[in-house]
């Protein structure tokens, strides 16, 4: 519709759910925005409405997507699960087993698990990059590999905003043969049929919403920022206009660059959900599913600056996000996307807008339907 109107599907039971996000998008939090939310695998919310540009001439419609930054990183760590459940890599197996250059410089102890939980002490690169460098997968792996942590590997997380999906990627590669970005698609997206991509095809650009980037000063500890927060922040620099590019969008970066909405989040994730079925098909085991559930570091974060608690790939429960069940995984993008995976409830949700906020783990347009969602299944 012209008008931006919210449309979609509620079951009766969530119809306050549709309240609420209605209530953002008339309130101005959101310009546009879509929200999804799986119950038991079956989608229970699926809506959108607003405008797909800041200037208010494209409606937000049914199959518009959109750049969900750092949400892409569960999609690399769902894809990195699958494979550990097939027996194809070791969490507990040295980095250097699978891409041996990787040894150099003092890391031949650093396990895959450290990666998928940012405490591998690999933040940022040494060497000064551009934004375009982004797109040179063997530039940036390569220099990555060949540098020292900056701290010791497995005592601290530190957020590897970009890295992470570099590294997580590469390891995937080298066992694989394939990107990532293929991988995630031939294994996960296009058996489910799920609008979400690593490496987005030209033939989709028309889609894709534009970001309104946020307001100035909003950044991780912006004017007081340690060394290491300095070099996630601005090597290179966030240029949230860049997601307009071809190069940005065809590029695969797997922490930041993935395109999708809320449906394809919700949908994908109610595999780990639903203990590894989703659609009726079988990807996981119910224990590879439980892998991400498994603590592997816990304490302030020395990028994020905040209590952090990472399992295998994602955040857990009783981090800086309030979540009622423990078995509860979770992550987000900046300027506000954000997934919440509770196994406990066997639910998923889902939030993809283009208005950003100055958040890296969610902001109260997402939370604020989550809250509407538990309170609704009764679970607060």
């Amino acid at each position: 519709m012209a008008d931006g109107a919210v449309q979609g599907s509620t079951h009766e039971r969530y119809t306050p759910v549709r309240a609420a996000f209605e209530a953002n998008l008339a309130s101005g939090a959101d310009i546009g925005a879509s929200f999804c939310a799986t119950v038991e695998g079956e989608t229970v919310v699926d809506l959108w409405g607003g405008f797909a540009d800041p200037a208010k001439t494209r409606p937000w419609e049914r199959d518009t997507i959109v750049n969900v930054y750092s949400t892409t990183k569960t999609m690399t760590a769902l894809t990195a699960l699958l494979l550990a459940d097939r027996g194809e890599l070791d969490f507990e197996a040295p980095v250097a087993r699978y891409w041996p250059e990787f040894a150099a410089n003092g890391k031949a102890g650093v396990k895959v698990s450290h990666l998928m939980s940012h405490a591998a002490g690999l933040s940022g690169w040494k060497e000064p990059i551009t934004t375009k460098d982004l797109y040179d997968w063997e530039k940036v792996t390569a220099l990555l590999a060949a540098q020292a942590p900056y701290w010791e590997p497995g005592t601290q997380s530190g957020y590897h905003a970009l890295t992470q999906g570099y590294l997580v990627g590469e390891v995937v590669r080298r066992i694989t043969g394939r990107t990532l970005g293929t991988v995630f698609r031939q294994e996960i997206a296009e058996p489910l049929g799920a609008d979400f991509h690593i490496g987005l095809p030209a033939s989709e650009d028309a889609r894709v919403a534009e970001l309104l980037p946020p307001p100035r000063g909003s950044a991780i500890a912006d004017g007081q920022q340690t060394e290491l927060q300095a070099n996630m922040s601005n090597n290179p620099g966030i240029d949230v206009s860049a997601t307009g590019t071809r190069g940005w969008r065809g590029a695969e970066i797997p922490a930041a660059g993935g395109t999708g909405n809320a449906r394809s989040i919700a949908e994908i994730h109610a595999i780990l959900a639903n203990g590894g079925v989703a659609r009726g098909k079988r990807f996981m085991s119910e224990a590879g599913c439980r892998k991400a559930l498994e603590l592997q570091i816990e304490g302030d974060d020395l990028i994020l600056g905040a209590p952090s608690r990472f399992g295998m790939g994602f955040g857990l429960a009783g981090g800086v996000v309030p979540l009622p069940n423990p078995n509860t995984i979770f992550w987000g993008g900046y300027g506000g996307s954000l997934v919440i995976i509770d196994m406990d409830a066997r639910t998923t949700f889902g939030y993809a807008m283009n208005k950003m906020a100055g958040t890296t783990t969610g902001d109260m347009r997402a939370l604020g339907l989550a809250m509407a969602m538990w309170t609704a299944l009764g679970t607060i």
